[in-house]
């Protein structure tokens, strides 16, 4: 099949401890307020799911043990962060359980889910605000069978070696199987989708020249360093 030009590169991440093995990313989701306020009960009925997308050449592996450099978005003083436990499905359909979300999950990572404050509007359109260059860095992918999940885990991010979220996988208002099946009601899911699972209360502005550490005990770190655009 001839191509006008050539057509970009497939996004993929790695797979955790596998030296030629990657996931292939196909499409980009995440949820928004998904968390339970810190000393708050979970409301006995939910609000609708505020569901978003990313596109998949935003998404930018780390290297385990290395800084991943982030340019901050043209026009932009500060960029908020979301440190966030990221599904990564092998399998799709329209419509599922939870039983069949779990089911459909290969394995897991850590991201962060970079926003720019200025141009986000209530309830959407996010694109302006969700969408530049670098804005969903991840970790290398674990497979499911070698993490704890679906058990309880620590989500944490630190910001120049100050906490700023910290967490448990346990306070989302819905599960990551939750969250896929409420997905798949409005978008047929496929193997390659990946599914931002939204992020604990601490999510704030970070500048040029902070530097992020975060991880979901038993699935994985990040590190990033946010730079200015104009020496990156």
């Amino acid at each position: 099949m001839p191509f006008l030009f050539a057509p970009p590169a497939q996004a993929v991440i790695p797979v955790q401890d596998e030296r030629y093995e990657y996931f292939p990313v196909r499409r980009v989701y995440g949820i928004a307020k998904n968390y339970a306020a810190p000393g708050t009960p979970k409301p006995e009925t939910l609000e609708e799911a505020l569901v978003f997308m990313k596109p998949a050449d935003g998404v930018t592996p780390v290297e385990d043990g290395a800084v991943l450099t982030v340019p901050m978005p043209e026009g932009s003083e500060s960029i908020v962060h979301e440190i966030e436990l990221v599904a990564c499905l092998s399998k799709g359909g329209r419509n599922l359980t939870p039983e069949e979300a779990e089911e459909a999950v290969w394995g897991w990572c850590v991201g962060i889910d970079f926003t720019r404050p200025e141009k986000k509007v209530p309830n959407g359109p996010w694109e302006a605000a969700k969408v530049f260059e670098g804005s969903a860095p991840v970790s290398h992918v674990r497979p499911k069978h070698r993490t704890p999940l679906p058990a309880p885990a620590d989500i944490w991010l630190y910001v120049n070696n100050q906490k700023r979220q910290s967490g448990r996988t346990d306070q989302m208002l819905r599960s990551p199987f939750e969250v896929i099946a409420e997905i798949s009601k409005t978008w047929t899911l496929a193997p390659g989708d990946i599914v931002f699972t939204g992020t604990p209360a601490g999510n704030g502005p970070c500048r040029a020249g902070d530097r992020l550490e975060g991880g979901v005990n038993g699935v994985g770190q990040i590190k990033v360093e946010l730079v200015d655009p104009k020496k990156a």
